[in-house]
Formats: C-alpha cells, structure tokens, sequence
C-alpha cells in the first residue's frame, strides 16, 4: 500500500562465529573447509512500518534492535529476506560515519549531505540551520580530528537531523551534548512527530517509549514476539527483563515488587544571601521562553539544598528548596508565585504556586523585591527536566494575568537512590507481619 514506508518480509541475518582466528582465514582459502558456527541475529522477522509511525522498539541487550536498524540504514546487508523502503532515510545511530576527520566542520556538513544525496544548493538552504543547531562557534573551521567527543556528536546529530527526511531512525542518541542541547534535540524531536514523520525509537528507557511512541514491538533472540499497542507492549517487556514469562498474568503491584526491593527528613533550610546572584550558578537554559506585561519581574532563581548549597543535581528523596527573587515595577496586590516543572518533551511534570498553597501574599509596591521559596522533595523518575519561574495575578476582572514567566530557565537532573517505578517515586513504609 502506498502509505507503507518499510516493508519486511522473512528478514534473516546470520554471523559467522569462530572460535580461532585462523579458522576464518582458512576457510576464505580452502574450498570445502568449514569451521564456524551462524549466529542468527535476526531470525525471520516480518514487519510494515505506516508512514506517520512512532514505532519503539524494545527488547534487551543482543536481541536484535541495532542488527535491524542497520539493516534499514543499508549499513548492514541481510543474509535473506526482503527489505523495501519507500522514503529518505536519516540516521541517529552511526553518528558522524559520514565524516572526513580531515575536513572542516563546514566541508564535513556538505559532505555528509552529498552522502544524504541532497545537491549542493540543497546543502546551502541547510548550512545555517545545521550551523546554528550544532552551535560549536569558531571550532567550525577546524579539522574534525581536532573535536572533543561532545563537539562531534553535537555537529553530526546537527547534520542528521537538519536533513529533512522522510523516515527517522533514532538508536540511544538523545542524550548527547550538554543539558541544553538535549533540550534542543528533544524539542526538534518534537517538531518531526508533528510534521507526520515516520520515526523508529530505540531505547532501553521505558518511559521514553510511551512518551514518544504509538506503536511498539518486542524483539528477542532476533524474533518479534510482540506488536501492538505501546501500553501492552511495556507492560510484556517489564515482564521479560526480570525473568518473568510475559504471558502469565501478573498483578501490576507484584510486577513493580520484581523490579525494586523495599525518613526522617529535617526542614532546616539554610538561608542564602538574597543580595548575591543566584542563577549564575546554575545550568541556564539558553533557549529560554519569557513573557508577560512586566508589571513585575523574574530577576533570579536557583535551587539549594537543605545545607544551602546550590545544586543542579539532586536525589528526588531529599528536600531542597526552590527560589525566586521578583522585582515589582508597579504596585501589585495578591501576587502569584509559580514554580514547574517539565520534560525536555515539553510535558508539564509537577508545579505548584502560592495560590494553589494556599499563601496569602499582600501588596507589593513599585521597587520592592519579593524572595520566594518553595520547600518540597520533587519525588519523580530520576531524568533531565527544567524549571519555569513565574509571578502572575488574577486582574479586576478576574481573569490570570501573566506578569512575567520565565519558562524552561534552569536545566536539571534528578537522581535517586532507589529504584523507581513509573513517572512517580514512592516511599512506602512496609509491614511484613507473620501469622
């Protein structure tokens, strides 16, 4: 059908295993000489892939998913089988193999695009957008060879996904660069999800497929042995990694006691000098979004710990302390104070603000800054997000009026000590009791 943009049929690809190096030379020479074993990497696998897919793929370590991409990429050719794609192709999983480590950053962007078969005027429409995404200054003009392992990566996945095509295949690489860039691939991620575009996802991180996928597969020992909805197919992969047969029923709360084993917390937060700059301190986004009339204004912001030590990373078990300086330049009675936090999908996370707290905050005059703080643990799956700032107030007519907003201003990364099941972290105090 012509809105089937991968096709796979009876797809088979076998590897020669050898036990001693000079068996392999022998049987390239010696007609009739065999001594190796086939590992059978891909074993059979049928699939179609519609256009405007999201299509995860999960499965463990050795099952198969990087032998596959390959053979969609033409990195790789299979053994037998057949392999129909209908579309351009860009690939997130051999970042940079088209690279000259010779060349210049800028030559190495024309050149990855001739390998893309785009023309050179096709090339010069792209160059800044490429340029300005990788965002590695002066270094352009260098030899590859002279990059750091960030430089590079930042520069390739730059070209790859600068290229417009039609199918995209991402293999574990949404991670690279500083916390701002990840932001800004995640984000361009986004926008190819929006456009239609057929897109193949491989991760081991579970939440990163249901967050992004409408479709997934299983894949073991180079077989599908699951299709269908992202769900169910979380649901059977939780199942395998621990051991489990993923047809027997199983209620979630025991599935949850597979993957993890089983506080006294003080409030004593120290204060900081309201008079230093706080952000400076911090992982700044930036690509910052800021608006709203400025009756009054975001000036600072960061987080501390509960010793008052400013902190980018932080366990979601521990209390630590959001803060923010908001300078008024006009008269404001009943202010609101807003923290938030998202993914670097975009998505809404946690928040809070003084009014949902219940807070009264009286009237602020032109010229007075106010120092806020929210004091809470931040109790969710260990992963990148940022941190949006606000002030706003509901106007003589009732309706929420923006003073200012300073979305995604901080990059943060929270870890924990523990295993965490799904979006949310929960200490629960158990009683075992023996009759």
């Amino acid at each position: 059908m012509s809105d089937t943009v991968i096709k796979i049929s009876n797809l088979v690809k076998e590897y020669k295993m050898y036990s001693r190096k000079k068996d392999r030379l022998l049987e390239a020479i010696l007609p009739g000489y065999k001594r190796h074993s086939t590992f059978k990497a891909i074993d059979n696998l049928n699939l179609e892939i519609k256009k405007g897919e999201v299509l995860g793929i999960l499965g463990k370590n050795g099952a198969g998913k990087s032998t596959l991409l390959k053979m969609i990429t033409g990195v790789v050719s299979q053994t037998s089988g057949t392999l129909e794609v209908n579309g351009k192709i860009s690939s997130l999983l051999e970042l940079g193999a088209a690279f000259n480590p010779d060349l210049t950053g800028y030559e190495n962007i024309y050149q990855h695009g001739q390998v893309m078969g785009l023309t050179d005027k096709e090339i010069k429409e792209k160059e800044q957008e490429i340029i300005d995404f990788a965002d590695i200054g002066e270094h352009l003009s260098q030899p590859v060879k002279t990059y750091s392992s960030g430089m590079f990566a930042r520069l390739a996945f730059a070209c790859a996904i600068n290229v417009d095509p039609d199918i995209l295949i991402v293999d574990e690489v949404l991670s690279v660069g500083d916390m701002a860039f990840q932001l800004k691939c995640f984000k361009k991620f986004e926008q190819f999800k929006n456009k239609g575009k057929t897109i193949i996802f491989v991760t081991h991180n579970i939440n990163d497929v249901l967050t992004n996928c409408n479709r997934a597969i299983i894949l073991e020992n180079g077989q599908k042995t699951f299709d269908g909805s992202v769900k169910d197919g979380v649901n059977r992969y939780k199942k395998i990694i621990v051991g489990l047969n993923p047809d027997n029923e199983l209620d979630e709360k025991d599935l949850n006691e597979q993957l993890h084993i089983n506080e006294n917390v003080e409030e004593d937060i120290s204060k900081n000098n309201f008079t230093e700059t706080w952000k400076e301190k911090f992982n700044q986004n930036p690509n910052m979004i800021e608006y709203g009339n400025k009756d009054a204004e975001v000036i600072d912001y960061g987080i501390f710990d509960q010793d008052g030590n400013a902190v980018n990373i932080f366990d979601n078990g521990d209390f630590i302390t959001l803060k923010s300086k908001v300078k008024f330049n006009k008269e404001v009675k009943d202010p609101i104070f807003t923290v938030t936090l998202k993914d670097f999908a975009g998505k809404d996370i946690a928040g809070t603000n003084s009014n949902i707290e219940r807070v009264e905050t009286g009237t602020f005059k032109k010229g007075e800054i106010a120092v806020v703080e929210f004091t809470q643990k931040i109790p969710v799956a260990p992963g990148k997000y940022t941190l949006s700032f606000s002030c706003t107030r509901y106007n003589i007519k009732g309706e929420l009026e923006a003073l200012n907003r300073k979305y995604d201003a901080l990059l943060v990364e929270i870890i924990t000590t523990k295993n965490t099941v799904g979006a949310v972290r929960i200490d629960s105090k158990i009683k075992v009791t023996k009759i």
